[in-house]
């Protein structure tokens, strides 16, 4: 049955609001108690702040959020809301969730697609299928078919029902602002803010890997560091950067051949697309020759020694953990 993904938003916002009151009261009923035990009534406060109720408490928008509330470090808004369901969907992406069985899914070190099919209720019934070479492509249009934002789309779609995905959609990208279709700005936030929003979740410990082939954007895929194989980075290499190249080299040919013949204004604007892609692939050019020279090693690498042990063997080809 289609669902509103609006509503859902009101009545979590309902529900943990509610809370947040709940404790409040709690805490203030407790802190009468004890002044009365003590006989303190009137030398101590009763009243609790705003800032030091410590459950979640959620605004719309970072602007509603009143001057009592500052350092609550519990107060979230709208886009938090958002962005965490966008992080639950990468995570169902790989495995690490699942939309038919509770808790941790992929967790151990070098887990499969066959472990995740094991582990459902009904094998042949799954709700929402993990990546199965557990890549997931970022680029600045939809090139793969694995493409993560078409991926999202998808689960958003299974999630809430078919006929409300346009509009879902729409109230997704309001929430994280930003200009052009629902799909863009859903796009910019993958390519731009996900990985740092992740950092930030996980305390500079990344459990989804960014490889980034820099600022041009040329290629950027995301791997789930518990379903890494020793080959991951050779087929990044083959059937991701490679692929994307040619496109780029495809594009610039069309570009070219489009120059011969465009007039003065439509040629400002293909020269500026030809630059793009030329950057773009020379970008990944660089990028390759970093991710062949490690996926040549096959490097194990072994979860006990911890995210930042294990990142840094391939900090040339991942981003920056900010």
């Amino acid at each position: 049955m289609a669902t509103l993904l609006a509503d859902k938003y009101e009545a979590r916002k309902a529900e943990v609001n509610e809370r947040f009151e709940q404790l409040r009261a709690n805490e203030e009923k407790l802190n009468r108690i004890f002044a009365e035990i003590y006989n303190m009534v009137g030398e101590v406060p009763i009243e609790v702040e705003d800032k030091y109720v410590s459950v979640a408490r959620i605004f719309d928008t970072a602007d509603e959020i009143p001057e009592s509330y500052k350092g609550n470090k519990y107060v979230r808004t709208k886009r938090d809301e958002i962005t965490s369901l966008m992080s639950y969907a990468v995570g169902c992406m790989f495995g690490r969730y699942s939309l038919d069985v509770d808790g941790l899914v992929l967790a151990d070190q070098g887990d499969t697609l066959a472990n995740y099919v094991a582990k459902m209720p009904d094998a042949n019934n799954i709700t929402f299928m993990p990546d199965e070479d557990n890549v997931l492509p970022i680029c600045d249009d939809e090139y793969f078919e694995d493409d993560i934002v078409g991926r999202f789309v998808e689960f958003v779609r299974v999630v809430y029902g078919a006929e409300t995905l346009e509009e879902n959609l729409r109230f997704i990208a309001d929430a994280l602002g930003g200009k052009g279709t629902p799909r863009q700005v859903i796009r910019v936030y993958f390519l731009k803010d996900f990985f740092s929003d992740h950092c930030q979740t996980y305390k500079k410990r990344p459990i989804y890997w960014l490889f980034d082939s820099g600022k041009k954007n040329g290629f950027k895929a995301l791997v789930y560091m518990h379903r890494y194989q020793p080959d991951l980075l050779a087929r990044v290499r083959t059937d991701y950067v490679f692929a994307q190249q040619e496109r780029y080299r495809t594009q610039i040919g069309y570009i070219d051949d489009a120059l011969a013949s465009a007039e003065k204004g439509e040629r400002v604007k293909l020269e500026k697309q030809r630059k793009k892609f030329v950057d773009q692939l020379e970008e990944t050019a660089k990028f390759e020759e970093k991710l062949h020279h490690l996926a040549d090693q096959m490097i194990a690498i072994d979860l006990d020694d911890g995210v930042k042990v294990n990142y840094a063997k391939f900090q040339d080809v991942l981003a920056k953990i900010k």
